[in-house]
């Protein structure tokens, strides 16, 4: 089963590796994660280099389908967030393949 990664182990690793205090690790997280929200919300692209690429694609409406009815239902336009890995990720994730793992652990 997979792990989750939660903002509390975000800071606890920004301690361990930048040696600020844990409430200064907490606050810094907070604030990347801030700011990227803040830039998504305004329609800002965030790429963050070796890591990937988020933005924010406006869908428009269309007509979907109930699948236990088969009812048409229309669909509101939104914004969709989007993320695209950058290769230097996908390569990392695809290490363990290449190396007789699948990555999902024991």
């Amino acid at each position: 089963m997979a792990n989750t990664v939660t903002r509390a182990q975000l800071s606890e690793a920004v301690y361990q590796e930048v040696g600020l205090s844990r409430n200064e690790s907490a606050d810094l997280v907070e604030s990347v994660l801030d700011e990227i929200s803040d830039a998504l919300a305004r329609g800002d692209m965030v790429k963050i280099s070796s890591f990937g690429s988020f933005s924010v694609r406006a869908k428009g409406q269309r007509i979907g389908r109930n699948p236990k009815t088969g009812e048409e239902v229309p669909i509101l336009p939104r914004r969709v967030l989007v993320f695209r890995a950058s290769h230097v990720l996908k390569n990392r994730i695809n290490e363990g393949l290449v190396n007789g793992s699948d990555g999902a652990g024991a």
